[in-house]
């Protein structure tokens, strides 16, 4: 991290100053004006609840004793207002910094998860039927922080949690015998799926009832194990996951299991059993509760009175399954943030089951409207993921087909553009999807910070792409220290995204640092300069290349080296 060593002489004056209390979250932050600095630390402010003693006074303590064994890098050193410490750093400490990062295999990210399990549970779309626009959010997000948790060095187990169970199979099944023609069963799709479950719906809602029963009948006989229901299915979901598949290769999205609800049936009696063992469980008009009334949850279901089961008992047995397969550390769920109740409540059972040894941690996403209208089909606009892409991809390709770019690079164009507009974004926040935006060449927008790349590619290429393993990095100037200082932030950014399940917190720091470059690049001639400083400053280019290239990397955006 850039601020190891401050941070540790930082630590080191506290605990003089303060002998006896923990001071292991003393930070050193980047300056928010540079007239206070390079760096800041505010800690003499959060410690003084704890110490009994005004801010002023702890950072006056503090000072003194730093003051007193300051290491030569550090150029500058203040105290100000109500006890905030200010840090200036010399320019040779930057240089050797920004060398450590250039060498470093993870391009300064901390390896914080070696050792550690995480599993992520994200997308989830239903068996049977297409993606759409809906399902973008849940899955850039979760895969973006799949990436950032392996770049961490965590060992993570990507899950796609289907619904691939449930009434809606007896729908399915009896529309496929009776609404398809002979060929759309021979040739069947997901479309065709689709479309057999929306007619199959209509009639199941007819007066007589007589649809209805018929595909309730179909539901107990695939629950029963009837053979033929089974083998329908079986491949109702392989030809599902294999539509998925297609359009996750298109995003770059890979998973390493996919265990949907059905995966869980058989465990889930004896979820209900240990429920009820523990006294957890008690009934109510025929159904299973859990009530958590006292801590302001309401009442969770755990069995229907019809002996069914639901959401909450199906999540209760995976999360048994996660913690005995694979011991994590923590499990994340990606999900729309209309289901922050009931992962509150079930987070809630799971503890008092006694499973507080994992954390498990909910990612809520707000909704995503397009041209100003909320995505569903009532208003017409529930537009197929695959025909999103497509129209990404011809409205890329009409920018890039006047540079020479081919539709290869409208893809890495436009892909990106769909992903940035949405992982720019705090995941809680409502979106509404607009193309102009998305595509633009200026802004922050997925393009713009592919743009930056290619224009670092093109200039190393003008330059003859020399080795610069032994130039210098340029610091001297304010535009070029600034620049460096910003991309020594690129590791603990990388972090605190992670930390706060936000990659829209990497996405700002990309954009920033992007900005940073292009004020650096205007002010800072390079090919023409001499040749110490021209190595010097291009050295400094190749830098921002990698760890821009990294960052879209694990927003799961690709970097051509020409637009």
């Amino acid at each position: 991290m850039a601020c190891d060593s401050i941070e540790g002489w930082l630590k080191a004056g506290f605990e003089a100053a303060f002998p006896g209390n923990d001071f292991s979250n003393v930070r050193a932050l980047p300056a928010t004006d540079t007239k206070f600095g390079d760096f800041q630390c505010n800690d003499a402010l959060a410690a003084a609840k704890t110490l009994h003693t005004p801010p002023r006074k702890i950072a006056e303590a503090v000072f003194a004793r730093l003051e007193a064994d300051r290491p030569d890098f550090i150029a500058k050193f203040e105290l100000a207002g109500p006890g905030f410490l200010n840090i200036t750093v010399s320019t040779d400490w930057i240089a050797a910094r920004l060398a450590a990062l250039a060498a470093d295999a993870h391009t300064g990210i901390p390896q914080t998860g070696a050792g550690q399990r995480v599993v992520i549970d994200y997308s989830s779309p239903n068996a049977a039927k297409q993606m759409h626009i809906g399902h973008i959010r849940s899955t850039v997000i979760g895969n973006a922080i799949d990436r950032i948790y392996r770049a961490l060095g965590y060992g993570v187990i990507a899950d796609n949690h289907l619904g691939d169970w449930g009434t809606q199979f007896g729908i399915l099944i009896k529309g496929y015998r009776e609404c398809l023609t002979q060929e759309e069963r021979d040739n069947l799709t997901v479309a065709n799926l689709e479309k057999c479950y929306v007619l199959s719906a209509a009639k199941a809602k007819e007066e007589d009832g007589v649809w209805k029963e018929a595909c309730k009948a179909e539901l107990v006989k695939l629950q029963q194990g009837d053979a033929d229901n089974l083998a329908l299915w079986k491949r109702f979901i392989d030809i599902s996951i294999g539509e998925f598949d297609r359009m996750y290769a298109k995003l770059g999205v890979k998973f390493d299991t996919y265990r949907g609800e059905s995966y869980y049936n058989d465990t889930m009696p004896g979820v209900v059993a240990k429920l009820q063992e523990m006294g957890l469980a008690v009934e109510s008009e025929g159904a299973l509760i859990v009530n958590l009334e006292a801590e302001k949850l309401g009442v969770a279901i755990v069995r229907k009175s019809d002996g069914g089961y639901n959401y909450t008992t199906s999540d209760l047995a995976c999360v048994k399954s996660r913690v005995e397969e694979y011991s994590p550390e923590r499990i994340i769920y990606v999900t729309d943030a209309r289901q922050q109740l009931h992962f509150k409540q079930w987070f809630s059972i799971a503890a008092k089951m006694g499973y507080s040894g994992v954390k498990l941690v909910h990612v809520p996403f707000g909704l995503m409207s397009y041209g100003g209208k909320a995505i569903s089909t009532r208003e017409g606009n529930l537009i197929k993921l695959d025909d999103l892409l497509a129209e990404a991809k011809r409205r890329a390709y009409d920018i890039v087909k006047d540079r020479g770019g081919d539709e290869k690079l409208a893809e890495q164009i436009g892909y990106g553009a769909v992903k940035y507009s949405d992982l720019s974004h705090d995941p809680i926040t409502d979106i509404d999807f607009n193309w102009d935006k998305a595509l633009a060449l200026e802004g922050n927008s997925g393009p713009y910070l592919q743009y930056a790349y290619a224009r670092v590619c093109s200039l190393l290429d003008k330059a003859g792409n020399p080795d610069l393993s032994g130039a210098a990095f340029a610091c001297a100037e304010p535009a070029e220290k600034q620049l460096g200082l910003q991309l020594l932030q690129f590791g603990p950014t990388v972090l605190r995204a992670a930390e706060c399940y936000k990659p829209s917190i990497l996405a700002d720091y990309l954009f920033q640092t992007a900005q940073l470059y292009s004020s650096f690049y205007q002010r800072s001639p390079i090919l023409k300069s001499e040749p110490a400083v021209r190595d010097a400053r291009l050295r400094l280019c190749a830098l921002f290349g990698q760890v821009l290239s990294t960052g879209l990397h694990l927003l799961g955006i690709e970097t051509p080296n020409r637009i």
